[in-house]
């Protein structure tokens, strides 16, 4: 069989060239010729009627009638969650993560769930079937449903699916598999956006629920060109470390579901189970309450998560004080730490100041900035705060405390968990008193830390 004609093509700007050049032709990049499939020529007749289907007619927008996607539930209760409520037909998934966290383990028990209810295909191109069977014995799964395919050729993987028509399929991984077109190695640019774009038109023609896992790089991304996550239509990522039996795993993208969700895992001897109470993760277990410690309310998607901040203020033995920050943005450590100074009178010039969230998630939302300062202030005063305290809030440039999004929920959550009292911005005050909660407001630094001294053990 011909090959298909390739052409090299600018990641930068899109020109072209026919053979490989160190820079770019077009726009004078270097190091950004990557190799593609040269799209065939077609006669004036052809492109007319490419554009003659239904795709091509003008339609009002209020006219279309939008259907309700039909979910395909994982079994997975955590997963799910993340999905959006679980898997849609047609919808195509990338998981991402570190070697070793456990996709294939988790991806495993979700096609042994459904292959009962629907036509599953696992198609392995990193493990060999007695590999994938050794796995499924260890975790004891009843795989009697589920189908397998070890196979790493694009062209005999889409034969297989359109053969078999599953309703789930489970690319395990994409940078492994290769095109007869062309002529890189499987994991190359080229290789994995046509193999993904490939796939991608098969389960959008035929309605399959795709789920593809992806390689990340050494710093967390994941591999391959950045038109993979454009094209796929949800994103997740599994964070947490290897030598911890927690795994997370986050949603970046979702056009069928709402972005930032997350899901709490346990890896136990018979796989990932779902934590049904993630919240006491990451609180710390404290036997006598100890300075530098604050409970934060954060928001992950939809469900407020209870979390320990920590921090160390000590004597810097250094010329140069350090600012260590694991879990939160260190640059707003640092803006924080200034809004102190200026503002409460606080100096920490001559102090290492470390701050660490409690069980390895990492908090991005600024409404973790006042738990942040009143650990940092406990720590340098070494006066505890009281264990049945939370707080939440972000700070701004001016000393001001400003309100959090969904403050209702967060305060619910506090007094479902069995906290006692709640500093909270005065904007996030509840319209009705919250049974078992004390709330009270605050709209600024000083007054956050001259009530916090009220609050101490």
């Amino acid at each position: 069989m011909a090959k298909t004609k390739t052409i090299y093509q600018c990641s930068e700007c899109g020109g072209t060239s026919p053979r490989w050049q160190g820079q770019c032709p077009a726009c004078g990049q270097w190091n950004t010729l990557v190799e593609t499939v040269a799209a065939p020529s077609l006669p004036a007749s052809g492109r007319f009627a490419a554009l003659a289907g239904e795709t091509g007619k003008l339609q009002r927008l209020a006219a279309i009638a939008p259907s309700e996607h039909v979910r395909m539930r994982t079994g997975i209760e955590e997963f799910d969650r993340v999905l959006g409520g679980g898997l849609v037909s047609g919808g195509v998934v990338l998981i991402g993560g570190d070697p070793g966290i456990g996709k294939s383990t988790l991806l495993l028990q979700a096609l042994v769930g459904m292959a009962s209810r629907s036509r599953a295909i696992y198609v392995s191109g990193e493990e060999s079937g007695e590999q994938v069977a050794l796995r499924a014995q260890r975790l004891q799964l009843d795989c009697g449903d589920l189908e397998l395919l070890p196979e790493i050729n694009l062209e005999r993987i889409l034969d297989a699916l359109r053969t078999h028509k599953p309703g789930l399929a489970v690319i395990d991984s994409i940078q492994t598999v290769f095109s007869e077109a062309l002529n890189s190695a499987p994991g190359s640019v080229a290789q994995v956006r046509e193999c993904a774009a490939q796939l991608t038109r098969f389960a959008k023609q035929n309605g399959c629920a795709l789920v593809m896992v992806g390689h990340v790089t050494k710093d967390g991304s994941l591999a391959g060109p950045r038109v993979l996550e454009h094209i796929v239509d949800t994103v997740l990522y599994f964070e947490g470390d290897t030598q911890s039996s927690f795994r997370l795993i986050r949603a970046f993208k979702n056009r069928f579901g709402a972005v930032n969700e997350l899901g709490v895992f346990a890896m136990t001897e018979r796989g990932l189970r779902g934590v049904s109470n993630p919240s006491a993760i990451f609180l710390s277990q404290h036997a006598q309450d100890v300075p530098g410690a604050c409970v934060l309310v954060t928001q992950e998607g939809t469900r407020p998560l209870l979390v320990e901040v920590q921090a160390l203020v000590d004597p810097a033995h250094a010329p140069s004080p350090r600012r260590l920050s694991v879990g939160l943005e260190q640059n707003r450590l640092a803006m924080l730490l200034a809004v102190l100074h200026r503002h409460a009178g606080l100096v920490c010039a001559d102090q290492d100041v470390f701050v660490n969230a409690v069980g390895g998630v990492r908090i991005s939302e600024p409404a973790a900035d006042l738990a942040v300062c009143l650990a940092i202030v406990s720590s340098l005063r070494n006066k505890a705060l009281r264990r049945d305290v939370v707080v939440f809030g972000e700070v701004g440039l001016a000393g001001e405390i400003r309100p959090a999004p969904r403050g209702q929920e967060r305060l619910k959550e506090a007094a479902k968990l069995g906290f006692k009292i709640a500093l909270v911005p005065k904007a996030n005050l509840p319209k009705q008193a919250i049974p078992g909660l004390e709330t009270i407001g605050i709209d600024r630094i000083e007054q956050a830390l001259g009530k916090a001294r009220e609050l101490e053990a």
